[in-house]
């Protein structure tokens, strides 16, 4: 059996569970992000403080993708919006929304050779229903935008909006969040805009 055939089985850890995945999480998400079009130099210390914070949130959800050995391949994370306000306090206001209102779907992360087998949608479902337990009826995420021209896109990269729009989800217009990180290559952090998407529950 090839890796890339290999079943996955999907669990939504418990809060026991969550502080024993991290060091996975934090693995995952520097091998994934590193790709485009996050571009992410991975940083340790950084994976450590971000998920502790993460972690600390009493709605958190992590949602695994695991092999039949148990080996964390992917991971999605989700929690209350409210949680992570000091990123989005300043765009929803400007928007005319609320925070509380929300439940932010932070990551999905998946090793390349297990793509394709349907864990996107999985990783989606798995947190949308976790909101709706919460009370929530409306979900957000963001994606990173760059520069058609950017030097590192790859020239058959195939963006995954249309994923998205399948799954219901649409951007809020105008509504753009700011984050900074260090891209591959670079000395320092940038600002990098991303775009909000969302969708009733």
């Amino acid at each position: 059996m090839t890796a890339a055939s290999q079943a996955l089985e999907f669990s939504v850890l418990t809060a026991g569970e969550t502080g024993a995945a991290l060091e996975d999480l934090a693995r995952l998400r520097i091998a994934v992000f590193a790709a485009w079009p996050y571009l992410y130099e991975g940083d340790a210390s950084y994976e450590r403080g971000y998920l502790a914070r993460f972690a600390a949130s009493p709605g958190a959800v992590i949602v695994a993708a695991r092999d039949a050995e148990g080996r964390m391949l992917g991971a999605a994370t989700a929690a209350p919006l409210a949680d992570h306000a000091q990123d989005f306090a300043a765009p929803f206001a400007r928007a005319g929304l609320d925070p509380k209102e929300f439940f932010y779907l932070a990551e999905s992360v998946l090793l390349p050779e297990f793509r394709g087998q349907g864990a996107g949608r999985r990783f989606f479902e798995m947190r949308e229903a976790a909101a709706r337990a919460q009370g929530f009826s409306r979900a957000v995420f963001a994606a990173v935008e760059r520069p058609a021209d950017h030097p590192a896109r790859p020239a058959h990269y195939l963006p995954l909006d249309a994923f998205w729009l399948r799954l219901g989800y649409r951007p809020f217009e105008g509504l753009k969040a700011a984050f900074s990180w260090r891209d591959i290559g670079e000395a320092g952090e940038s600002v990098k805009p991303l775009q909000v998407w969302g969708k009733a529950l």
